[in-house]
């Protein structure tokens, strides 16, 4: 305590001092040597009161430093929350998939490539309808292959092909003409175009056959077109079928195949 209260006067002292010195002495010698004993105490006794300041600002930026990791977390555990939600959903699907695949008789089509494409505008007009993917014949893409949504559900065919787009004839448009058949039965016929957002069916292979609402369609290979057991949709009725529209999907799969004109191989 005894040093403090020297130093403290030292330093109350000194400056007075020095003051004096310049002003009605200026002997520098004197002053350079007041120099070397008062910048010692000056800096100890400012670094002691302005210590709790210091204290502080290292305290707070800590907080802040603190809070910013806090911050992060919490967008890190949504992300992670968030993707792992949509595997959940992923995995979902896939069982639902393979479950509804079994159901309905459906053979999947391993043996062909799938080039994933995005739809890039629906070209909508009257009873025809077609829409362009972002992806063509530098991709391996002809004319009458098969485009089918995500979930592996035929939505058209292509139709025209330029070197990174594609058009698509959806199987809503008026000159869609697709030979079908009825899932978990050799029951064949054909799906139409009418430009509504349901295409119409008729049967030739069973006359006896009764279509019923709920009855699901897949694709037949009679017409040599396209590949066989694509499934395409369920009917509403007795004539209309629902199936995928452009308008429901934004991103979709082309199924290549070898096409000679147009005809399945």
């Amino acid at each position: 305590m005894h040093t403090i209260i020297k130093s403290a006067i030292v330093a109350a002292i000194l400056p007075f001092t020095v003051i004096y010195l310049i002003v009605a002495k200026p002997d520098y010698r004197i002053m350079n040597g007041a120099a070397h004993v008062m910048m010692p105490i000056a800096d100890g006794f400012g670094d002691f009161i302005t210590w709790p300041l210091r204290a502080g600002g290292r305290f707070f930026r800590k907080i802040h430093d603190i809070s910013k990791l806090e911050q992060e977390n919490e967008e890190l555990r949504a992300m992670l929350q968030n993707e792992l939600s949509k595997n959940q959903d992923c995995d979902i699907a896939i069982l639902e998939n393979q479950k509804l695949a079994h159901e309905l008789d459906v053979k999947r089509n391993s043996n062909f490539e799938n080039i994933v494409a995005d739809v890039i505008l629906d070209n909508s007009a009257l009873n025809h309808e077609t829409f362009m993917i972002n992806r063509g014949y530098s991709d391996g893409i002809e004319p009458g292959m098969a485009v089918i949504s995500v979930e592996n559900t035929l939505v058209g065919t292509i139709i025209d092909a330029g070197k990174d787009f594609s058009r698509v004839r959806a199987l809503t448009d008026s000159n869609t003409n697709i030979a079908v058949r009825i899932a978990g039965s050799e029951v064949y016929g054909f799906i139409h175009g009418n430009g509504s957002s349901n295409p119409t069916i008729g049967f030739f292979s069973d006359p006896k056959f009764q279509p019923s609402t709920g009855v699901k369609l897949l694709t037949s290979s009679i017409s040599g077109i396209l590949p066989p057991d694509i499934y395409i949709g369920t009917m509403l009725n007795t004539s209309d079928v629902d199936v995928i529209t452009p308008a429901k999907v934004s991103r979709v799969m082309v199924l290549k195949f070898n096409t000679d004109q147009g005809k399945y191989k």
